[in-house]
């Protein structure tokens, strides 16, 4: 009786968060060394449960590790440029399979077999995001020379009709990192910045990164790292600019301050290898990663949907 009614309790603390949230849209990006076998089956069983209580999950992803061992299994080699990824034709072809045809093809299946609907918008002929090149001088700042990353892309734009339009009966849209340049041509982007650009699009709710971390990590006053379970946008890039943010947690907070800028109103990135993180989150008071606000933030936590 006791542990049925802690699990009411916790129906109870979810019910308000359900409510404001409900037919609102939660952009969530899953990749990277995030997607594993281990884990997936409870990240999407998240968002299948956050499409029943009537929210619109949209679902953005990576592949970064499996394109890695495509690569090297069909003896591919990989060229760098400052420490960027070449993308020549050759190497766009294997980043096309992996993500449409292993990736996203086994997503969405996933969630199908949850008993949820589903749909790719992302195939070898039809993307919903639009990307312009991006060089290496673009990539790393000014001081860089303007060298070409071949077929990699900034995404620019999405079609925010069309991804809408797949979540009017709660089916769940799953799209890959994949956009067609200025020319028509494919460009292989960056994950964490096509679901900016698309929580941006849709004026989406919430942005959800979901990472191998906990959160943002910043070194604590014994020199261990601690987690910041929230911050400002100008906590943000205060950290990035004395370096307590570094590395690859970087564009990601970038990716989250853009959506913030362009009228998401709350961004999370929290760590997708905790068994239903994505619910405590979303549905708990606490939560359980790193929350990041707009402006100066005055709002309570998760009461985040205030």
């Amino acid at each position: 009786m006791e542990e049925a009614i802690q699990k009411a309790s916790v129906l109870v603390e979810a019910l308000p968060y359900i409510r404001s949230f409900h037919d609102k849209v939660i952009v969530i990006k899953y990749g990277g060394s995030a997607i594993d076998d281990a884990e997936l089956h409870n990240v999407l069983l998240s968002v299948a449960f956050m499409t029943q209580v009537g929210m619109l999950p949209v679902l953005v992803h990576g592949g970064g590790k499996f394109i890695t061992q495509e690569l090297e299994r069909r003896g591919v080699k990989t060229r760098f440029v400052h420490g960027h990824r070449y993308t020549d034709e050759e190497t766009l072809r294997v980043v096309e399979d992996v993500l449409v045809n292993t990736v996203n093809r086994k997503l969405v299946k996933a969630i199908q077999a949850l008993g949820n609907k589903a749909v790719s918008l992302t195939s070898t002929k039809v993307r919903c995001l639009r990307a312009e090149r991006l060089t290496v001088s673009e990539a790393e700042g000014p001081d860089r020379h303007g060298e070409s990353l071949g077929f990699v892309g900034r995404v620019t734009g999405a079609d925010a009709d069309r991804i809408r339009a797949a979540t009017a009966d709660h089916t769940v849209p799953v799209i890959a990192p994949l956009a067609t340049g200025p020319d028509g041509e494919v460009l292989n982007c960056n994950a964490d910045s096509a679901a900016s650009v698309i929580a941006a699009s849709m004026k989406a709710e919430k942005l959800v990164l979901l990472t191998d971390v906990p959160g943002i990590m910043v070194p604590g006053s014994n020199g261990q790292p601690k987690l910041v379970h929230r911050l400002t946008e100008a906590q943000a890039e205060k950290s990035i600019a004395s370096g307590h943010i570094s590395g690859g947690m970087t564009p990601k907070v970038k990716a989250c301050i853009a959506a913030l800028d362009a009228g998401v109103r709350r961004a999370h990135i929290i760590d997708g290898r905790v068994p239903h993180s994505l619910l405590v989150e979303i549905f708990t008071k606490k939560g359980v990663g790193t929350l990041i606000l707009h402006g100066l933030g005055r709002s309570r936590r998760n009461g985040s949907k205030q």
